[in-house]
């Protein structure tokens, strides 16, 4: 990890989770090392992990089996317990299985807000699940449930997004979700998820210029999302733009409300004026 990648760990972590899952400080590797080549797919309709959920339920033990099997009838006759369901597989640290039964909510309820959940859920399981080879299942189901949903409500941008982040990171059609994205941004070009997106998608890229614009765009629509001078700082030092970093920081640092993120930014601004 870069020296900038480490000062601003403890207040970039958290939204960084959302970016790469959107992607940073995580046990479990992170998208970029994750997915190659080989591990992007076609989408379809019909990819889902019950062989992955068949395998954990047999692995339960035998007070958590009683419990699962609770909640399960009880999901037939009220949709709410596919939240038990859900939590219960969270607590076991499986948040595939736990996605699965957010989708099988969803299908009971028929609600476009519970499609969007499922495939929510899916998508930022990735970060966290080992077994590579699960990994294109999750995004195909992911664009599935967002799909299901925006035939539901089809003016929902967020979910738009959501689907064009699934189609550029774990599919074989990257510029479908550009495309859609840039519909997006026809209507709501101050979308900061729809801005957060393409700067992100632009720093994978190695479009520093695109991706510094973009996160510009995010301060002028929202003046307090101030992760983005953090990202900012990130890519002017990838450039060896230290002027531009420390500037970066400085806007940050003077903005946080976190003392001890202040205090880590402020010690690395001091070691990068000493260069």
């Amino acid at each position: 990890m870069k020296p900038i990648q480490v000062k601003i760990a403890l207040t970039a972590g958290a939204f960084l989770l959302f970016v790469l899952l959107f992607n940073a400080n995580r046990i479990a590797p992170s998208k970029k090392e994750a997915m190659g080549s080989n591990n992007k797919t076609g989408i379809t309709n019909n990819a889902n992990i019950d062989v992955y959920a068949n395998i954990a339920e047999k692995n339960l033990n035998e007070e958590l089996k009683t419990k699962f099997n609770f909640f399960k009838k009880e999901a037939v006759k009220n949709a709410n317990y596919f939240d038990s369901l859900a939590t219960l597989w969270d607590n076991l640290k499986k948040p595939d299985v736990a996605s699965l039964n957010m989708e099988r909510k969803a299908l009971q309820t028929k609600k476009a807000a519970d499609w969007f959940m499922a495939g929510n859920r899916y998508y930022y399981s990735v970060p966290f699940i080992k077994d590579e080879t699960e990994l294109p299942v999750l995004y195909e189901s992911a664009v599935r449930c967002f799909k299901k949903g925006l035939e539901l409500d089809p003016k929902d941008n967020d979910a738009k997004i959501m689907l064009a982040s699934c189609y550029v990171e774990g599919t074989n059609n990257p510029m479908d979700g550009i495309t859609l994205l840039k519909e997006v941004e026809k209507v709501d070009s101050n979308n900061v998820k729809l801005q957060l997106a393409f700067a992100f998608f632009s720093v994978k890229s190695n479009q520093m210029d695109k991706a510094i614009k973009r996160f510009n765009k995010v301060l002028e629509v929202d003046p307090n999302y101030i992760e983005a001078y953090l990202h900012l700082a990130d890519i002017y030092e990838q450039m060896n733009n230290t002027d531009k970093t420390i500037e970066a920081l400085e806007k940050y640092a003077a903005k946080t409300n976190d003392p001890m993120s202040k205090s880590e930014v402020e010690k690395y601004i001091k070691q990068l004026k000493l260069k």
